[in-house]
């Protein structure tokens, strides 16, 4: 039998988790990999230690190497970001510096680097000594830690809103819930979820419940049996939007990680046939066991979306969702490394992608059907300014009026921006299939 893994402290594990996604790995995948590493006890200071430093990193890098006599060799990144977590517990979570300094030192010697407790000792003690080296920046891009091209790009397309935005890109999330209505009424929930004390308020979407505090997905009453599931109220509006016909047939395309495709399949009256389309196996593989947990049925399709001819049977869809591949600049502040991880050329291409998705499943509408565009960003190029694009190319689109009650319009569509009536930023446009629509306008022949 192996011998058990050596466990670690959470602020070791934090700097394993943050150089991780120096290396390129997700926030997410670096802690799933680090988790089962640091003691069960020590795991929500983990979480915490990750999630602030990757929020704050750019905010507390320039004060670190201002005070580092040589850059750390990429062997030592492990060492550059714990001395960050340090700064972010000294800052942010109002640990007694005293404290917040014996942990990174001996989390130095955790990770096998016991030679430099000296410098991480010598460094921390330096920053405390600074009356002024923790005080808040003024400029909201630097206070909250947004890359240089992505604060320029945001106050140019949102200058009055820069200011909160930016903040929003710090905030803690709430934890929404979207309650099954085909199955409990909310009102009966909220009484499930008080019995387990757990308290919760409605939204304004129908079945949407946000928590007063997040719990973990195993204490939410019937969540195993399909009851309940954890979505954003701003995500919970796209079926909302679809308005889908009695009888109707859906296409979700790119619809991993499936929580719209199990969405669709709860509404009542239920499509008559919902179709999801989805690239990634492995985010397939996710999709089905969601829709498993709601004991809802769709067609699930491995494939590129835009490559109709290879999974299209040739019968239109009476509504598509495209909940396209975006720049998730709506939703930094559940995924913070975004900010780290996202780069300007990036963007270039997922426009490219977004509009080659919106002209290869315009042809796919039936007569006087319509096509939601949706993202999670809150960049113009992929939204508002993707949107008029696309109607510039197909003059059988016709843009129809929405509110979801919430964001403005802009555009041919409708946006949220991030902590607007609590809820992650995204954007959606509904485009209808004019005449004798997509299909008849000289789309693709299935």
């Amino acid at each position: 039998m192996p011998a058990r893994q050596r466990l670690i402290p959470a602020r070791a594990g934090a700097a394993q988790v943050l150089a991780g996604i120096a290396d390129g790995r997700s926030l997410d995948a670096a802690l799933e990999r680090i988790r089962p590493r640091v003691e069960e006890g020590e795991r929500a200071l983990l979480q915490e230690l990750a999630y602030g430093a990757v929020r704050f990193r750019l905010r507390f890098e320039p004060l670190l190497r201002a005070r580092l006599r040589r850059p750390f060799k990429p062997r030592d990144r492990d060492l550059e970001a714990l001395l960050l977590a340090a700064l972010y517990e000294i800052a942010m979570m109002r640990t007694p510096s005293h404290a917040a300094v014996n942990g990174a030192v001996e989390a130095a010697g955790a990770l096998g680097k016991g030679w430099a407790r000296g410098l991480i000792n010598g460094v921390l003690r330096g920053v405390l000594r600074d009356p002024d080296a923790l005080s808040v920046p003024d400029d909201p891009r630097e206070a909250h830690g947004w890359p240089e091209w992505l604060a320029e790009e945001l106050a140019h397309d949102w200058p009055r809103e820069w200011p909160d935005i930016a903040v929003s890109g710090t905030a803690r999330p709430p934890m929404t819930l979207r309650v099954n209505l085909a199955r409990v009424t909310r009102d009966a929930y909220i009484e499930r979820l008080h019995t387990a004390g757990i308290e919760a308020r409605p939204g304004r979407a129908p079945a949407a419940l946000t928590l007063e505090s997040p719990v973990a997905v195993e204490r939410l009453p019937g969540f195993a049996d399909g009851l309940v599931s954890v979505q954003d109220e701003a995500a919970q509006w796209a079926t909302l939007l679809l308005a889908v016909p009695p009888g109707g047939r859906v296409l979700d395309a790119c619809a991993a990680p499936g929580g719209k495709t199990g969405h669709l399949a709860e509404i009542r009256p239920a499509p008559d046939h919902i179709v999801a389309v989805e690239s990634d196996p492995a985010r397939t593989e996710r999709l089905q066991e969601g829709l498993a947990r709601l004991s809802a049925a769709a067609e699930v399709i491995v494939a590129d979306a835009t490559e109709t001819a290879a999974w299209w049977d040739g019968r239109p869809f009476d509504r598509i969702l495209l909940d396209a591949p975006c720049s998730g600049t709506g939703v930094i502040r559940r995924h913070p490394d975004i900010k780290l991880l996202r780069r300007s050329r990036d963007i270039d291409a997922l426009v490219q992608t977004q509009a080659r998705l919106l002209d290869a499943l315009w042809p796919l509408l039936a007569p006087g059907g319509m096509l939601l565009y949706a993202t999670c960003s809150i960049l113009r190029r992929e939204n508002a300014h993707q949107v008029e694009a696309f109607l510039r190319r197909h003059d059988d689109a016709v843009p129809v009026a929405i509110d979801p009650g919430a964001g403005r319009a802009d555009g041919p569509g409708r946006q949220i921006l991030p902590g607007e009536s609590g809820m992650d930023g995204f954007f959606y446009a509904c485009l209808q299939a004019s005449g004798a629509g997509g299909v008849a306008s000289g789309g693709a022949e299935p």
